[in-house]
């Protein structure tokens, strides 16, 4: 199915091109110039399409390689057969393009006037010097152009604009105005950089990958799968901009086709450093600076793509062992050139070593490229790599999710080791493996109890205790979590994996123990470690989940946003679950500040390319937040559809989120009407977390009912307040006792509190309360201005309807009790259901209806729903 193109990200091309065309005096147009494909005609001729509507005569011509050995042949769909001299055909030609003109005059476009025979382009430029019409002429840079027409700015008489390349935001915009949906924001990324932004080329990708279902929709996201293909109709632009190649100048295009970037010196000693010269003449590589290097790309990514296809195996082969033998006599110290060269070896027509595989697969897994650690682990290990190969495939596989053949792995590696060290190697990837992937927390933690008990070697007991440490933290147990963590830290010997996990069981622990203004130092020596080994880099994403959660519940929002971009900017480019990791945090962090628009994008994001990967566990947390979220939102339906899915796949290792869980219904029947089941749930949630010391998520549960409107809690929010580090639990505590006294100026500071610690939905909620304590006291003026304080934050949240904010939208003279049961009804339940969900009679039920139908003047449930939606 064809799909629209809009025009995007050209309104001030637009509106300069109409600028120029519109003036009365200067230049009488403008001259578009610009790489092919960059958008030169879709301008062209939308700014003609403008002028038409403005009652202007346009005509378009286009200058063709075909047309240019005929006299006017770019003019002859407009002016027919002409002939004779040529300033009688330049009259005729002017006779008829101004033929049927109007007082407005007229707007002729030229399109690639590079291509203009010499007859056309001196009709152009006589055109304008004439001033007989205005003119809008596409060029395409660097490309040679007739005499008369680089006159026309270069002498002044039109302006210039030089169109560039869509802009990655740009880029993304239009992707999902084509495609009709949100598109994830790292499959946009890689193609803005495949095409740079090139709209042709971007239209031809996305038309291709489409139809051959790599570009998708899954989960309501657009997601960019597998390995692209450069289409047909794409490859053929691409080869004409490429031009034909001389030998000299291809080799140097294949070489970094498939080896860049190379150094300039390194591209020389490989080809031919006069080919360089003219390849990077031709605009086909360029040179780049990286640190002290001087290094050579390809100009654009898809001549890398074309080319590559064009190549033979055989030929290919032979070029990656030229290329990696040079590299290895260059002697390059740094990991990515450890790993490009063991790459080029495997493909290469070279005998691979099982050492340079097992340090290049250590630094795939490093940099987070679980696919390639696959690939090259498993060359290690036929390659007879050994222990080593086989410890590092097992890392790869536990990452993309593929717990049972990590289980196989493991099982083989058991069977070779005898030593403590060895085996307490084996035991970490097989408790983490065992508890997080294939989500059986007992049988880990048997498995780490007899690991310990086996272990005579006091440096492997600290190991063990560092991942006793993260299961405590993941179990519920945030005191013996610490207890733990601090044990294994007393090392300064630990390895940095073990440094991780330990850093787990403290930022984890002391987050839910409401000890947030402790997490920051732990939490910057486990980012430290992460940063230094490939067997803890991937852990510093769990630990960022871990340390926005605690900074999200101790009220230290700002930094929690800080943290997530962070993360987010470590992730990396290639496909697979680690992609999203850094995705996820920004959701989380965007729940936190109650943006919860933002927190939907981010989350679905997340969870629509983490669907494959669910036993890692990410994508419980992605549904939890976007549960709460989506119901923040007001969107009940799809709430309950993700609460559902929630409860199905809940992960059975997480036991520290339990509260949280319980408060996502609490927030879904909330969203329903139910808010009086929504304040018991937060109870519930409450209740579940002081059961286990978890005192900050007992205030973010208390809170919540607050939010809800139960100012009975305040008693022991400001218990807790005394107790519980970070801005949260006292501004907590000083909404539920404005509350409770019905404090209108008091709940209008509390807003300004929590707006100033970042939590703008909850000051979003307190600025409803207050103008509803304003109203019961008859102070109209005031509650109308705390009204709409809380209608601008509540659009600041992306459009949240929360019982306050929905409440102060649209006042009635109900009880909250009467209100409740009035919604609940508009949704259709019947009495019977009504009273079965909040748990009272039928009869009570029925009377609340009454009472609320005769303060409405309603006399039927219609009348009352109507009422309710403010119709």
């Amino acid at each position: 199915m064809g799909r629209s193109w809009p025009l995007t990200g050209r309104a001030e091309e637009l509106q300069f091109i109409d600028a120029a065309i519109r003036r009365s005096g200067g230049p009488r147009g403008v001259v578009l110039a610009g790489a092919a494909g960059v958008g030169k005609t879709r301008l062209a001729r939308e700014a003609l399409a403008s002028a038409e509507q403005r009652g202007v005569a346009t005509r378009w011509a286009t200058g063709t390689a075909s047309a240019r050995t005929l006299p006017m042949g770019a003019f002859a769909a407009l002016l027919g057969t002409v002939g004779g001299d040529p300033a009688r055909v330049l009259r005729q030609a002017t006779d008829a393009l101004l033929a049927g003109a109007g007082r407005a005059g007229v707007v002729v476009g030229v399109d690639d006037a590079h291509l203009l025979d010499e007859l056309s382009a001196f009709l152009l430029h006589q055109l304008v010097l004439g001033e007989v019409a205005r003119v809008v002429v596409t060029v395409r840079t660097a490309e040679p152009a007739p005499d008369a027409v680089t006159a026309l700015w270069k002498d002044g008489h039109l302006d210039r604009l030089e169109v560039q390349p869509l802009s990655e935001a740009e880029t993304v915009v239009l992707l999902e105005a084509v495609l009709g949906g949100p598109v994830d924001s790292r499959g946009a990324a890689r193609m803005w950089a495949r095409t740079r932004g090139n709209a042709l080329y971007l239209r031809q990708l996305v038309d291709g990958e489409v139809e051959s279902g790599r570009l998708c929709e899954v989960g309501g996201v657009w997601r960019w799968l597998g390995e692209p293909e450069v289409p047909p109709g794409l490859a053929e632009l691409v080869d004409a901009r490429m031009g034909q190649l001389s030998e000299r100048v291809r080799d140097v295009v294949d070489v970094l086709v498939l080896g860049e970037p190379l150094g300039v010196a390194l591209l020389a000693q490989l080809t031919d450093p006069a080919a360089v010269e003219d390849a990077e003449g031709c605009g086909l590589v360029r040179t780049e600076r990286d640190g002290r290097r001087l290094q050579m790309r390809l100009a654009h990514p898809l001549y890398g793509e074309v080319r590559r296809a064009r190549i033979g195996q055989l030929r290919a082969r032979r070029l990656r062992g030229r290329i990696a033998s040079a590299l290895a006599g260059v002697g390059g110290r740094r990991a990515d050139d450890t790993l490009r060269r063991a790459v080029l070896v495997l493909d290469s027509d070279l005998e691979p070593d099982p050492q340079q595989l097992i340090a290049a697969a250590r630094s795939a897994v490093h940099v987070l490229d679980f696919s390639l650690a696959e690939r090259l682990a498993r060359a290690a290990v036929a390659a007879g790599g050994g222990f080593d190969a086989r410890l590092v495939l097992v890392y790869a596989l536990g990452w993309l999710s593929r717990g049972a053949e990590v289980e196989v792995e493991l099982a083989a590696l058991g069977d070779a080791v005898d030593a403590d060290i060895e085996r307490t190697l084996v035991t970490i990837p097989r408790v983490g493996n065992l508890f997080w992937t294939l989500r059986q927390p007992a049988e880990a933690e048997a498995v780490l109890d007899g690991a310990a008990a086996a272990t005579t070697d006091e440096g492997s007991r600290r190991v063990l205790s560092a991942m006793r440490a993260a299961c405590h933290a993941f179990l519920g147990r945030p005191r013996q979590a610490v207890q733990s963590g601090i044990e294994a830290l007393a090392s300064e010997a630990l390895p940095d994996q073990a440094v991780v996990l330990a850093t787990y069981g403290l930022v984890g622990g002391l987050g839910v123990l409401g000890r947030a203004d402790e997490v920051g130092s732990a939490a910057s020596r486990g980012y430290a470690a992460g940063a230094r080994s490939f067997d803890a880099a991937v852990l510093r994403f769990g630990l960022g989940d871990l340390h926005v959660l605690a900074l999200r519940l101790g009220g230290y929002l700002h930094e929690a946003e800080r943290i997530a971009l962070d993360r987010c900017g470590e992730s990396p480019d290639t496909p697979g679950p680690q992609e999203l990791y850094g995705v996820s945090l920004l959701g989380h962090a965007a729940l936190a500040r109650g943006q919860v628009r933002t927190s939907i994008r981010w989350l679905r994001e997340a969870r629509a390319g983490l669907a494959k990967f669910e036993t890692l566990g990410f994508e419980v947390r992605c549904l939890l937040s976007l549960t709460q979220a989506l119901a923040m939102l007001g969107d009940a339906a799809s709430a309950r559809h993700a609460l559902v899915e929630l409860e199905a796949e809940w992960h059975p290792g997480f036991v520290f989120l339990e509260p949280e869980m319980v408060l996502a219904r609490a927030w879904v029947a909330a969203a329903e009407g139910a808010v009086s089941e929504g304040i018991t749930l937060a109870h519930e949630a409450a209740e579940v977390a002081a059961g286990r010391c978890q005192l900050a998520h007992e205030v973010l549960a208390l809170h919540t009912a607050v939010c809800f409107g139960d100012p009975s809690v305040a008693g022991r929010l400001a218990e807790l307040a005394t107790r519980v580090d970070g801005p949260r639990a006292p501004a907590a505590a000083a909404q539920a006792a404005a509350l409770a006294d019905a404090d209108g100026d008091a709940l209008r500071a509390a807003s300004v509190q929590l707006k100033q610690i970042g939590d703008l939905l909850a000051a979003a909620d307190a600025a409803a309360q207050a103008a509803a304590a304003y109203t019961r006291r008859h102070q109209p003026g005031t509650a109308q201005a705390a009204a709409t304080r809380a209608h601008r934050l509540a659009e600041s949240c992306g459009g949240a309807r929360t019982p306050a904010l929905i409440a102060v939208a649209r006042p009635l003279p109900l009880t909250e009790r009467e209100r409740e049961i009035v919604t609940l009804a508009a949704q259709g339940l019947s009495n019977r259901q009504i009273a079965d969900r909040l748990v009272v009679s039928v009869r009570t039920v029925e009377g609340h209806l009454y009472r609320a139908g005769a303060k409405l003047g309603a006399t039927n449930r219609a009348m009352l729903a109507a009422l309710l939606r403010g119709d």
